[in-house]
C-alpha cells in the first residue's frame, strides 16, 4: 500500500526533486547578488574618495603657489631700501649712531640731534660705518655697571 505521491524505498518521486534544490538555488543566488551590490558600493566608495583627494591636491597645489606669491610680496617690502622708503613717506629720518642708558642712569655713546640726512642705505653699493668701540676698560666698565 502505497501513500500517494511516494514510491517504495531508492525511488525518488518525479515531482520532489525541483522542490529540494528551490531553496539552495535561491540561496545562492541571493548570495551572489548581494556579493555583486556590496563590490558595486565598495567600487563607487574608492571612486568617491579618488574624486575628493585628486580635488584636495589640486587646492593644495593652488594653495601653495598663493603662498608663495605671498612669501615673495613679502620679502620684496622688507627689502632695507624698501623700508627707508615708507619710512621717509611716512616722515620718519634716520635716527643716527644710538645712544645707551645703562642700569646706574650713566650714558653710553654721544648724544646728537637727528638731522634728517639722506641714509646710507639709500646709496647703492654703501657700507654701513661702524660705530666707534669704547676703550676696553670703559667697556668693562659700562658693562657691569661700574663707574669710571
Amino acid at each position: 500500500m502505497s501513500v500517494r505521491g511516494t514510491r517504495p524505498k531508492g525511488r525518488p518521486v518525479p515531482g520532489a526533486t525541483p522542490a529540494r534544490r528551490t531553496p539552495f538555488v535561491l540561496l545562492v543566488v541571493v548570495l551572489l547578488g548581494s556579493g555583486l551590490i556590496a563590490l558595486l558600493l565598495l567600487n563607487s566608495s574608492l571612486n568617491q574618495g579618488s574624486f575628493e583627494l585628486s580635488k584636495l591636491e589640486k587646492q593644495t597645489n593652488e594653495l601653495t603657489d598663493e603662498r608663495q606669491a605671498l612669501q615673495q610680496d613679502v620679502d620684496k617690502l622688507s627689502a632695507p631700501a624698501e623700508l627707508e622708503r615708507r619710512a621717509r613717506q611716512l616722515g620718519m629720518v634716520p635716527g643716527g649712531n644710538p645712544v645707551f642708558l645703562n642700569p646706574d642712569g650713566s650714558v653710553s655713546g654721544v648724544p646728537a640731534p637727528v638731522t634728517g640726512q639722506p641714509s646710507v642705505l639709500g646709496a647703492p653699493g654703501a657700507v654701513l660705518p661702524s660705530a666707534p668701540d669704547p676703550a676696553p676698560s670703559e667697556a668693562a666698565s659700562t658693562r657691569y655697571g661700574a663707574s669710571p
